[in-house]
């Protein structure tokens, strides 16, 4: 009996904002015969440029990446669809005889890609607006401190205004009886015993900081320059193009949520910067966290002089035990 065949190599490059993701992704796509896949819950939408580090027409012209610039602000973009578009890109790619790289920080979008989803709720219209409402009266926080009570641990891993995430598990408690902790905690086999998971060989690669401060560093630079880039004037520019409302995951992108806060009035000015850079190192720190204690994922310093050579020699090195129609 033939031992059935090898499945084919894909490769998840995966770090917190400001980790050189992208940097070390094109690095790889001017030396390796790999298709760049975005992972990135920001990069989908459409004229949202500077606030998401988007790469530049040239470069997306150059060193295409698929699953960017999918929709418009005014849309959603649930990580069911993009596993469905992610596995597509990657059936292309391989059709092609090259190797799927997958970019970003969008640790939900891996989690659905390798373990499959989870059969939650269906979102429920009238139980939302009337969540929406009772926050409308209470705060978010209050309501934060609701689901502390019912889901502790989903509640220790948001912030008390992350309205959207709130919302959802609160949702998902009214309507399951269950929190969507234990929900959730059901389908968290390993990749390879996983049932959903999908028929790839993956290597997966993280890029951590050793040292934080250098990461905060880059944060507050980078942050910095797309406010003197334009960024308040995009959002501006996406306000007048398409009908938006802060509640509208496009939105609550970090950065944009900060502007279009003080744009309505309920931040100063003078704090948008430092604002800006606090919520993206929230957001950091929780993508360090996932890729240190969920997925078992290869850690490489990000802060390496070499990190683009050291990471393409790593890959390589993955190729190397592959059939040469898989490894390119």
């Amino acid at each position: 009996m033939n031992p059935p065949p090898p499945l084919p190599p894909a490769i998840l490059l995966l770090g917190p904002t400001a980790s050189g993701k992208t940097a070390v992704a094109l690095h790889l796509a001017e030396r390796l015969p790999v298709d760049l896949i975005s992972v990135d819950s920001a990069l989908v939408y459409r004229d949202m440029n500077i606030g998401t580090a988007k790469p530049d027409a040239a470069t997306l012209l150059r060193h295409p990446h698929a699953l960017v610039d999918l929709i418009s602000p005014e849309e959603h973009y649930s990580a069911a669809r993009f596993r469905n578009d992610a596995l597509a890109a990657m059936e292309k790619s391989r059709a092609r005889g090259r190797i799927p790289l997958l970019v970003g920080g969008t640790m939900l979008y891996v989690k659905a890609l390798l373990h499959g989803l989870s059969n939650l709720p269906q979102a429920d219209p009238l139980l939302r607006a009337e969540i929406d409402a009772r926050a409308a009266i209470l705060g978010w926080p209050a309501l934060h401190a609701e689901l502390a009570r019912i889901d502790p641990e989903t509640a220790a891993r948001l912030a008390p205004g992350d309205a959207q995430r709130i919302q959802r598990a609160l949702e998902i408690f009214h309507l399951s009886g269950r929190p969507m902790s234990a929900l959730l905690n059901e389908t968290q086999e390993p990749p390879n015993q996983a049932p959903n998971s999908p028929p790839w060989n993956f290597l997966s690669l993280a890029l951590l900081p050793q040292e934080r401060a250098t990461l905060h560093a880059r944060i507050a630079e980078r942050f910095t320059r797309m406010l003197e880039q334009g960024l308040v004037a995009e959002v501006e520019a996406l306000r007048a193009k398409y009908r938006l409302h802060g509640a509208l995951p496009s939105m609550r992108c970090v950065g944009y949520r900060q502007v279009w806060e003080m744009q309505e009035g309920r931040i100063p000015p003078a704090e948008l910067r430092d604002r800006g850079i606090f919520a993206t190192r929230q957001l950091a720190k929780r993508q360090i966290t996932w890729l240190s204690n969920t997925l078992p994922a290869e850690p490489i310093d990000c802060l390496k002089e070499r990190l683009a050579t050291e990471v393409q020699e790593r890959i390589e090195l993955f190729l190397a035990g592959f059939p040469r129609d898989f490894s390119g």
